[in-house]
């Protein structure tokens, strides 16, 4: 689908679908759980991948107007009876091969040609090094990927700086196995929020996990049991964003976000990258709500090393923005659906956006950019079409973005939001 977006102003009332990390540990943590009600899920076609792997394990995920019923597989995972296709989630991905290698028996996991170029050398290796088996097909760490389990070990080391889903795959797999598992991190931690929702999902489905001096620890013999039965999922600050952006830069009238209840999200540092920036911002922490009004920009530093989803977002806002801005420790941002650091880089500067790529950074240079609408590919990248769709608000004439569909990975109802919120924009199949 393309999608053409008309320059426009915004205003008015959204509120940010629920957290997609949040919504992946919650269906795994209920599949190794017995019956849990997961309420306020976020439905996208990532999280019904996880939801698959849950039910091809010997579990079951029903969906009904307002939450999804799952019963789990109670902590032990069966061999599934077909491939495990994690399509373009890599989050499924990684949480599920450490959830296979507790079978007794093979998997076999799979994905879309980007994922099955992401890296998973490290977690296969993990597998291995605590008595599994596991393999990529190609010899290359990368998907398809060969597990056979069960693992009996309960001492691992991994880097820490390739991907931190290696460490909640561990987290989660190992608070059912009988002896538990320590963790050591061979590298500095990169994303480390992201291990902070894990520890505080665990914690509310009753598992015990913590930091170590040299890294995580998980109790075995545990049982997945979230109070009364249920669990209620957050907000996402990666998709609030893209709403609160949307306010920076074209939010004349105001734009109010519903569902920003503080959590242990690292994504909400972009609240405060944007107030930084010179928007006009408040955010109500007890009520859950944001205002954000558009004021000039100016350019900025900031490091995505805990928040690599961001930097789309942030790029876009530099190419508004006065000055320079400068993203960096971003090397691990290109491991993503797409090399998200040279995407940014080279769709913005279809638009007439300059900007200075080296391997740990992006700068865009906003002072020297001219945003102009222009025909752009969303690289079949859910964060990189919803960036692009923000520079189409302001930029001067219409903006085409091929692949649009891809927002349904995390923010399916992204561009019925901001035709809400008054934007004007076509779609076409």
């Amino acid at each position: 689908m393309d999608v053409t977006i008309t320059p426009s102003r915004v205003g008015g009332q959204a509120r940010a679908p629920p957290s997609k990390s949040y919504t992946h540990r919650a269906i795994l943590a209920a599949g190794y759980a017995s019956q849990t009600t997961v309420r306020d899920a976020l439905w996208s076609a990532d999280t019904k991948a996880t939801a698959r792997a849950v039910s091809l394990f010997g579990g079951s995920v029903d969906r009904d107007t307002d939450a999804l019923e799952v019963e789990g597989f109670d902590g032990q995972p069966g061999v599934p009876d077909d491939v495990i296709d994690c399509e373009n989630s890599g989050t499924t991905m990684r949480l599920v091969t450490a959830a296979a290698a507790l079978a007794d028996g093979t998997s076999v996991l799979t994905g879309d040609e980007s994922l099955r170029s992401r890296p998973q050398g490290p977690l296969l290796e993990a597998i291995a090094d605590l008595g599994g088996e596991a393999y990529s097909t190609r010899g290359n760490g990368q998907a398809p990927l060969v597990v056979t389990g069960p693992i009996s070990g309960t001492e691992v080391s991994i880097p820490g700086d390739v991907s931190s889903q290696y460490i909640t795959a561990l987290l989660m797999a190992g608070a059912v196995t009988e002896d538990g598992l320590e963790i050591d991190l061979e590298t500095e931690l990169k994303s480390a929020p992201y291990v902070d929702i894990t520890l505080e999902v665990l914690d509310d489905f009753g598992i015990e996990a913590r930091k170590t001096d040299s890294g995580f620890a998980v109790d075995g013999g545990q049982r997945y049991d979230p109070a009364d039965g249920e669990y209620r999922v957050p907000g996402d600050f990666s998709s609030i964003s893209y709403l609160l952006a949307a306010g920076a830069i074209a939010g004349d009238d105001g734009v109010r976000i519903e569902g920003a209840q503080p959590s242990a999200q690292g994504d909400k540092a972009i609240v405060e990258i944007v107030s930084a920036m010179g928007a006009d911002v408040d955010w109500n922490r007890e009520a859950g709500t944001i205002d954000v009004s558009a004021t000039d920009l100016e350019g900025i530093e900031v490091s995505v090393e805990d928040t690599p989803d961001l930097l789309p977002t942030i790029a876009t806002l530099g190419a508004v923005a006065d000055g320079d801005t400068r993203i960096t420790n971003a090397e691990h941002v290109r491991y993503k659906e797409t090399d998200r650091v040279s995407a940014m880089a080279e769709e913005l500067g279809k638009m007439g956006v300059e900007t200075t790529e080296e391997q740990d950074s992006l700068t865009v240079h906003g002072s020297e950019s001219t945003l102009e609408g222009a025909a752009v590919d969303g690289r079949g990248d859910h964060r990189i079409v919803m960036a692009l769709a923000l520079a189409g608000l302001v930029a001067d004439g219409e903006t085409t973005i091929a692949g649009a569909e891809h927002v349904d990975v995390s923010f399916p109802t992204f561009f019925a939001t901001l035709e809400e919120l008054g934007a004007t924009l076509e779609r076409e199949d």
